[in-house]
């Protein structure tokens, strides 16, 4: 069976908290749903830095730095804008990971994009050389089903992508930790 939002939301707070690190969101598509998953849980407030939720296209580029050109010549239902959103947030709340969603959850097409067309984007630390995908990443996603439900699978999907993230980057760790315990490099 496929884990639920609330239950992705639990391991990525457990996870973060395991780390000393943060998030931050800006959600266009879910309008807060992503913040109210991860703050439903207990000890949020450790590793949750705060939302914006830029619903109209402007505020994307004046709150979080989308490049206005983007946002003219593609509108907000892109890749690219999923990814400045995830960056935007990261810096202007001063968080480790930055997530962001947008998309179109209908009854009507937007920016020339179907019903269904959903980006979620992550931005985070990332150093080099230490074994993280890091820095951003997005998924584009193609959903079923009416508005509801399109916007509940993206908090799922935005959620996932970070958990994703943050478990790999762990087992990383832990990898590496054992390699020099065990006199390897």
């Amino acid at each position: 069976m496929r884990s639920t939002a609330a239950d992705i939301a639990v391991d990525v707070v457990r996870l973060l908290g395991v780390r000393g690190e943060t998030v931050a969101v800006a959600e266009s598509l879910t309008g807060g749903l992503v913040a109210a998953e991860l703050t439903a849980v207990p000890g949020a407030s450790k590793v949750f830095r705060g939302s914006v939720t830029p619903y109209a296209t402007e505020l994307k580029h004046r709150l979080l730095g989308v490049d206005a050109t983007l946002l003219a010549r593609h509108g907000a239902v892109n890749a690219q804008v999923a990814a400045q959103m995830a960056a935007g947030v990261r810096k202007a709340l001063g968080a480790d990971w930055g997530i962001a969603t947008t998309g179109v959850a209908g009854p009507e097409p937007q920016d020339g994009q179907p019903v269904g067309t959903v980006f979620v984007g992550l931005d985070g630390p990332g150093a080099a050389g230490s074994g993280s995908a890091g820095g951003g990443k997005v998924e584009s996603l193609r959903l079923n089903g009416d508005r509801a439900e399109i916007r509940m699978e993206s908090v799922r999907s935005v959620l996932a992508l970070l958990l994703t993230e943050l478990a790999s980057e762990q087992t990383g760790n832990e990898r590496a930790q054992d390699t020099e315990q065990n006199g390897g490099f």
